[in-house]
C-alpha cells in the first residue's frame, strides 16, 4: 500500500520550488522514463498494476459502462446515462466524438462577471418528467444511521419515467462547448511531483521566450486534471461529473480508502496564502465546485448517496490505472518530425516530461496554464484559469481576457482521441495546430512556414506517440470482422463477394463519425448513425441519453408543425448553445431510438398483406382499428414510430439530413433529406454512393434470433400471446414469397394512448397514432414505448390503452404463472 506525502513535507517541497517558480527555472537534465507504465493498447491497466488492483480495475470498468436509470438515480437532470458515453474512443476511457459534447453555462451581467447556471455550471440535456411514484421510505447514511430524509434505496427509484429535452433557463446568455478528454495516464499524471510543474512555470515570462506557463489551484494544491488544470484530484474530478452529468450523488472516499487508492488524493485543503499569486482566493470556491468534497445531494426520490462507497473507490481505481499507449519505436520519419517539432518551440509546453517518483513521465505537456488568444478563449473562468497577467500582443488583453488560458493537453496516445481543443472544434491534428494562438503564436508559425512535406512529418512523429493501429473512423476496431451471417449486426443471408464489400463500406459508414469539415450541421442530433443505434451493438437501439425531440403547436385540437419542421436538434455547429424550441410549439414529444434489425424483410413484405390488416372503421367490432399511413404520392409508409417513411433508402436520406445535418445529392424516385444547408460546406456533403452503401447495410441486417432458455414457458407464453390479443397489432407477416416474417407488428397505426395524450402529427399519422412497434429483438432494445418512458417489458405493457385497452387488461386479468409464461415468450424475442 503505497502512502501519501505528508503535510510537512508538501510544506516543505512548496517552499523549495517558489524560487524555481520566480525565475522561471526548467529541468534540462531529465531522469529516465519510469518503467512499466505503457499499456500495448489504450483501455489496458498499467503493467505495474498488482494481482488485487487488476481485480479493482475490472470492477470499476463494470461502473464505468454500467447503464444507470431512474431506479438508481439516474436524474433528474442528466446529460449521459453512464461513464463510458463521454469516454468511449478509441475504446472506453478514452474521448468521444461531437454527439457526446456538452455545454458549460452561465449568465454574463453587465459588468462583465459571470454567474453558472445549470448544475454546476453544467447545462444538462435532458430532465425526467412522468417519474413513477416508488414507495419510500426512512434513508439512512452509509452507516445506516438514519439522515431524516425520505426516498427508496438505489437500485428501488422509480423503474419509469419520460426523459425529455430540458427546457432553456432564459436568464442563460453565455456558452462554451466541451468535447471530452480521455482518462488514459491520468494515474501517472496524480503522481508527478508539483515541484517538476512548477520548475516550468513562468508567469511573468521572465527569460522572455513569449511563453509564461503559471500553475492552476486546486484547495491550494497544483490542478493538474480538466481543461483548465482545475483539479487536483481524480476522485473529486470522477464525483464532480458523476454529480453534474448522470445526477448520480456520492459521498466523499473514507480517508482509509482514499489511502488505499492506487494513487492517494489529497485530503486535506491548504492556505491559499502561498506567495503564488493575489489571485489564489478568488479562485478556490469554483474548483471546488468541479471537485466536490462534500456529499453531493439532488431532488429525486432515490435516497443519497445514489452510489456506494465501494463502487467510487473501484471506479476512481479503474481510472488512475488506465495506462497511456506504448509509444511507436523510433523511425527516420518520426524522428526527423520531433526534431521539427521541438525545433519550433513546441516543446516549451509540450514538455517531453515531467518527474515522479517512479521516474519520468512523458505525456508531453506542463500541465501549466497558458493563453492561447482570443480565438480559442471560451469566456469561463476557473480558479486562476482565465485571469490575463502578462500584456501578450498574440493573447488576450487584460480587459476582455476572460477564458484565455488552458492546460496544455497531453500528447500520449492523441493521434486516436479525435477531434481536438477544448471544443472539439479542429478535426485533424494539422487544424489543432493551425489554430493555436496566443503564447503559441511563435510555435504555430514555425509550423506553418514548414514545407509540405515537414508539416506531415511532424505529425507521423504525432501519431507515432501511442495507439497509431487503434485509429479509427469511428468505434468499430480497425479491422473488425463482420458479424456471420444471421448474427446480430451481420447480414440476413451469405453474401457474394460484391454484395459483401458493399455491406461492410455501409457497415463503416454508419459507424463514422462525420467531421465538422465534412458538413455536419448546422443543427445535429448525432455524428454518426451509430450514435444512436449502438445497443445492444452497432444497427440497433439506444438509450435515453440519445433521445431527441420533436416539437409544434396544438391550438384547439389543430396540430401545426413549425415552419422548421418538427425536429429539435440536440447540438450546433457552432457550440454556441443548443439549438432553441421553436417559440410557437408548446407540445414537445421525446422520442427513443428503435433498432433497424430486419428493416429488409420488412420492407419485402406486399403492400397488399399489409393493406388487407387494416380495419379503419373497425368493422368488426373488436375495438382494434388500424390503419395504414398512405403518403401524399401513394407510397405505403412502413418505418419510423409514425411509419411516415416508405422505404429504406428514404430512411437513409430523412436520417442523414435530420439527424446529422447533411445535405444530399438528388436520387430518382427518392424525395427525402435536404438539398441544401446553410454551412459553409459545399452542397451536396454526402455521395449517391455513400447514401446506397448505407442503405444496403440496413436493410440487409439480420433480424434477431430467438434465444430460447425456457421452452415450455415460452411456448405456452405464444399461445396466450395470441389468446388475450396480443397478436391482433403485433403480427407475424409473410413476404411475397411465402416466408414467415415474425416481426411481430401489422406496420398499421393504432391508437394507444391514454386519454387526453397530445403529441406530434406526421403526415396522416394523428397526435395519438404510433406503428405497432415490432418486437423482434424486445429483450435487448429497451427502455420501450416511444419516449422511453417503460424501462421494463411489464411496464410498457401497461402504458397501453386506447385500442389496446381491452387487451392490456386481458393481460392484467391472467395469474401469475400465465403472466411468467408471457413474459417469458416476450423474452425470448
Amino acid at each position: 500500500m503505497r502512502m501519501g506525502i505528508t503535510t510537512s513535507s508538501r510544506a516543505l517541497a512548496l517552499t523549495l520550488t517558489l524560487s524555481a517558480l520566480a525565475l522561471g527555472c526548467k529541468d534540462d537534465d531529465p531522469v529516465p522514463v519510469a518503467d512499466g507504465i505503457f499499456a500495448e493498447r489504450f483501455g489496458e491497466p498499467l503493467p505495474s498494476a498488482t494481482a488485487e488492483q487488476l481485480e479493482i480495475f475490472r470492477r470499476g470498468e463494470q461502473i464505468a459502462t454500467k447503464r444507470f436509470s431512474p431506479a438508481d438515480g439516474l436524474g433528474p437532470h442528466f446529460n449521459v446515462t453512464f461513464c463510458g458515453a463521454c469516454h468511449e474512443k478509441p475504446t472506453f476511457g478514452g474521448s468521444a466524438s461531437h454527439y457526446r459534447d456538452f455545454l458549460l453555462v452561465g449568465q454574463e451581467l453587465a459588468d462583465g462577471s459571470r454567474v453558472e447556471l445549470g448544475v454546476n455550471g453544467v447545462l444538462p440535456q435532458f430532465e425526467l418528467s412522468e417519474v413513477e411514484s416508488v414507495e419510500m421510505g426512512e434513508c439512512l447514511d452509509p452507516r445506516g444511521v438514519p439522515t431524516g430524509e425520505m426516498g427508496a434505496p438505489p437500485g428501488m427509484g422509480p423503474a419509469s419515467a419520460v426523459s425529455e429535452r430540458r427546457a432553456e433557463d432564459p436568464r442563460a446568455n453565455h456558452f462554451a462547448n466541451r468535447n471530452p478528454i480521455p482518462f488514459f495516464g491520468v494515474g501517472l499524471l496524480a503522481e508527478i511531483d508539483e515541484a517538476a510543474i512548477l520548475a516550468n512555470a513562468d508567469p511573468e515570462d521572465r527569460d522572455g521566450d513569449g511563453i509564461s506557463g503559471r500553475p492552476n489551484l486546486d484547495r491550494g494544491f497544483v490542478g493538474r486534471f480538466g481543461v483548465k488544470s482545475q483539479t487536483v484530484s481524480i476522485e473529486g474530478f470522477i464525483r464532480g461529473p458523476l454529480n453534474n452529468h448522470l445526477g448520480i450523488t456520492s459521498n466523499p472516499l473514507s480517508n482509509e480508502l482514499r489511502v488505499a487508492l492506487p494513487v492517494p488524493s489529497p485530503a486535506e485543503v491548504r492556505p491559499t496564502t502561498r506567495g503564488l499569486s493575489s489571485d489564489d482566493v478568488g479562485g478556490l470556491e469554483q474548483a471546488q465546485a468541479a471537485a466536490p468534497d462534500e456529499p453531493t445531494v439532488d431532488a429525486d426520490d432515490v435516497c443519497d448517496p445514489e452510489l456506494p462507497e465501494q463502487d467510487l473507490f473501484d471506479l476512481v481505481s479503474w481510472a488512475m490505472l488506465l495506462a497511456p499507449p506504448r509509444p511507436d519505436a523510433p523511425t527516420e520519419e518520426s524522428e526527423r518530425g520531433r526534431a521539427l517539432f521541438e525545433d519550433a518551440n513546441c516543446t516549451g509546453c509540450h514538455i517531453p516530461q515531467l518527474e515522479s517518483p517512479r521516474g519520468g513521465i512523458p505525456a508531453f505537456s506542463d500541465l501549466l496554464l497558458h493563453d492561447m488568444g482570443p480565438e480559442l478563449a471560451d469566456g469561463v473562468v476557473m480558479g486562476r484559469a482565465g485571469r490575463t497577467v502578462v500584456e501578450d500582443p498574440n493573447g488576450c488583453p487584460e480587459s476582455s481576457g476572460r477564458g484565455c488560458e488552458f492546460r496544455t493537453a497531453p500528447l500520449w496516445g492523441v493521434a486516436a482521441t479525435a477531434p481536438f481543443l477544448h471544443d472539439g472544434r479542429a478535426d485533424t491534428l494539422d487544424e489543432a495546430i493551425r489554430m493555436h494562438g496566443g503564447e503559441a503564436t511563435g510555435a504555430r508559425d514555425a509550423y506553418v512556414a514548414m514545407s509540405d512535406e515537414e508539416r506531415a512529418l511532424v505529425i507521423t512523429f504525432l501519431e507515432s506517440l501511442g495507439g497509431r493501429e487503434q485509429i479509427t473512423a469511428g468505434l468499430l476496431p480497425p479491422g473488425s470482422e463482420m458479424p456471420a451471417p444471421g448474427e446480430l449486426g451481420g447480414p440476413l443471408r451469405p453474401l457474394d463477394e460484391t454484395e459483401r464489400a458493399l455491406f461492410e463500406a455501409g457497415r463503416l459508414l454508419f459507424d463514422r463519425d462525420t467531421p465538422k469539415g465534412d458538413g455536419l450541421g448546422p443543427g445535429f442530433n448525432g455524428d454518426a448513425c451509430r450514435s444512436c443505434h449502438f445497443e445492444p451493438t452497432i444497427g440497433g437501439a439506444g438509450p435515453i441519453d440519445v433521445d431527441v425531440s420533436r416539437q409544434g403547436r396544438i391550438e384547439d385540437g389543430v396540430f401545426t408543425a413549425p415552419e422548421g419542421g418538427t425536429m429539435a436538434h440536440r447540438f450546433l455547429r457552432s457550440g454556441h448553445g443548443r439549438p432553441p424550441f421553436d417559440p410557437t410549439s408548446n407540445v414537445v414529444e421525446a422520442r427513443q431510438t428503435p433498432p433497424l434489425f430486419g428493416m429488409g424483410l420488412m420492407e419485402a413484405i406486399p403492400v397488399e398483406t399489409i393493406m388487407a390488416l387494416a380495419d379503419p372503421e373497425d368493422a368488426d367490432a373488436d375495438g382494434i382499428s388500424g390503419r395504414a399511413h398512405v403518403l401524399p404520392d401513394g407510397r405505403l409508409g412502413r418505418f419510423g414510430w409514425k411509419a411516415d417513411i416508405p422505404s429504406s433508402a428514404e430512411f437513409t436520406r430523412d436520417a442523414m439530413s435530420m439527424e446529422l445535418g447533411l445535405t444530399l445529392p438528388p436520387q430518382e424516385g427518392l424525395t427525402f433529406g435536404l438539398a441544401t444547408d446553410d454551412d459553409e460546406v459545399p452542397d451536396p456533403e454526402a455521395t449517391v454512393e455513400e447514401l446506397e452503401a448505407l442503405t444496403f447495410f440496413m436493410a440487409m441486417l439480420a433480424p434477431p434470433a430467438r434465444q430460447r432458455r425456457d421452452m415450455a414457458a415460452e411456448d405456452a407464453g405464444e399461445v396466450l400471446f395470441g389468446e388475450v390479443g396480443c397478436a391482433s397489432c403485433h403480427a407475424t407477416l409473410e413476404a411475397a414469397d411465402g416466408t414467415t416474417v415474425p416481426l411481430y407488428s401489422d406496420i398499421l397505426l393504432h391508437d394507444v394512448q391514454e386519454e387526453g395524450y397530445e403529441g406530434i402529427v406526421s403526415g396522416d399519422a394523428s397526435t395519438r397514432e404510433f406503428r405497432t412497434t415490432p418486437l423482434w429483438g424486445l429483450r435487448d432494445t429497451g427502455p420501450y414505448w416511444h419516449d422511453g418512458r417503460a424501462g421494463t417489458i411489464e411496464e410498457a405493457i401497461a402504458a397501453h390503452a386506447g385500442e389496446a385497452t381491452a387487451v392490456r387488461m386481458a393481460y392484467e386479468a391472467l395469474d401469475g404463472e400465465a403472466r411468467a409464461q408471457l413474459l417469458a415468450f416476450l423474452r425470448s424475442l
